[in-house]
């Protein structure tokens, strides 16, 4: 009987089927996720933390005492009836603090001299280049440069609504007392106030736009992926359970009959030790050879290390469980589920709600706030680090417990990888896929 040539795969139905099946789910989960989280922000966003500051004294104008500052923040908080923003009320202490812990994204301040220089305007008499009164508008595009922007606008619409309203409440009262005011202020008070626009919290040239935090996570995320992936073969080969091609070159070690259990350990072993040395070159390139900006860089190398050895324990104990499609579901979780989730570009407030409860659970968002911690925040507790060690402390435990459980399952169902040459019975044993 003439030998089938290889071609002959090729008319396999189960080999279309398999393997259109697993990409169908790839590509339709990423699609789903990567773009279903980010196509319309603005039509999902609520609750984005926007602080409102009213630092104004007033001042008397005409007998009475008037603060313009507690009409304009009456009127923004009760102006978003979409819930679009959440105005925050605050001082000017608070809002700094907030905003240097990345927890609102931009503030809208009303200064002490508001109502003052204000009223001056509408006094007959005034030089012919009176002072403008001044809301300042505080960006933070450490909390993210999307987020910063949006908050930016709604501040500054907000800023300009409330001068048109002043400046037209201003002119009704001038004309009941019977003020005359000259051509140039009738048009100054059209539109009174100059909007300015500052940087909350200023970041060094090379953070990448308040993006530097997300790119340095997602770096440690794929090292961790693929140390996974690579010291699971790496293992696999070096116990002859797998072939180690290089070139045209073939490489088969002699099998070495060993459990599940201890494959497994072996590979945790390795990550931790590997990790020592792939967080080490991610925070020397980086910051060393590319010139990222960043300070606390011994417990930058400590959260790079930590953050590698928990995501690619992870993995191995996927892997350990699943086999094949271990490295799948890695993708998923640490990639496709985590990247739009991570709060780092766009929002959480700006995602559908699906996505908000995901990100409660997933890696990336809580990996991201400790980094934007260590390299923007001045490495605080309260800015997003304490989280993130508590998470990693938390999926690291979860992740052995469950790796280890199922391997030694395996183990006691004698679901050997290769069946033992120890006579009928044990080659009767099923070769569980790994």
């Amino acid at each position: 009987m003439p030998a089938r040539p290889p071609s002959s795969v090729l008319r396999s139905p189960r080999l279309w089927t398999g393997s259109g099946l697993i990409l169908a789910i790839v590509a339709t989960a990423f699609a789903l996720l990567y773009v279903g989280g980010n196509l319309n922000p603005r039509g999902h966003l609520r609750d984005l933390p926007i602080a409102l500051v009213n630092s104004d004294q007033g001042a008397d104008a005409s007998g009475t005492h008037l603060n313009l500052g507690d009409q304009i923040a009456t009127g923004i908080e009760h102006s978003t009836g979409n819930h679009a923003i959440a105005w925050q009320p605050m001082t000017r202490q608070e809002a700094d603090q907030l905003i240097g812990q990345g927890k609102v994204f931009g503030a809208l301040v009303v200064p002490p001299d508001f109502t003052s220089t204000l009223t001056a305007l509408t006094v007959p008499g005034t030089s012919q280049s009176p002072a403008r009164p001044v809301l300042s508008v505080l960006t933070n595009q450490s909390a993210g440069s999307i987020g910063s922007s949006m908050a930016s606008q709604a501040a500054q619409q907000a800023a300009h609504a409330a001068s048109t309203r002043i400046g037209a409440q201003l002119l009704g009262q001038a004309g009941k007392q019977g003020a005359t005011l000259p051509p140039a202020a009738e048009l100054l008070l059209a539109d009174p106030v100059t909007v300015q626009v500052a940087d909350g919290h200023p970041l060094g040239t090379h953070s990448g736009l308040g993006l530097s935090a997300f790119y340095y996570s997602l770096v440690l995320v794929v090292c961790g992926m693929l140390g996974a992936n690579v010291i699971n073969s790496q293992v696999d080969t070096a116990l002859g359970y797998l072939h180690n091609d290089i070139g045209p070159f073939r490489q088969r070690m002699p099998v070495q009959h060993t459990s599940r259990t201890r494959t497994l350990a072996t590979g945790i072993v390795l990550m931790a030790g590997l990790s020592v040395l792939m967080g080490s070159l991610v925070e020397t390139t980086t910051v060393g050879v590319l010139g990222m900006d960043a300070s606390h860089l011994g417990l930058l190398w400590l959260y790079s290390v930590a953050t590698i050895a928990v995501v690619g324990i992870g993995g191995l104990s996927l892997l350990a469980a699943f086999g094949t499609p271990g490295m799948l579901l890695l993708t998923l979780i640490f990639i496709a589920m985590a990247v739009p989730t991570s709060g780092a570009t766009v929002p959480l407030q700006a995602l559908p709600g699906f996505f908000r409860t995901l990100a409660e659970f997933e890696p990336l968002r809580q990996i991201a706030g400790g980094m934007r911690s260590i390299l923007y925040y001045d490495a605080r507790a309260d800015a997003g680090l304490a989280r993130a060690w508590s998470a990693m402390g938390i999926a690291l435990v979860a992740a052995a417990l469950f790796g280890f459980a199922v391997a030694r399952f395996y183990d006691r169902r004698g679901l050997h990888r290769i069946p033992l040459p120890a006579g009928p019975a044990a080659t009767a044993q099923p070769a569980a896929a790994h």
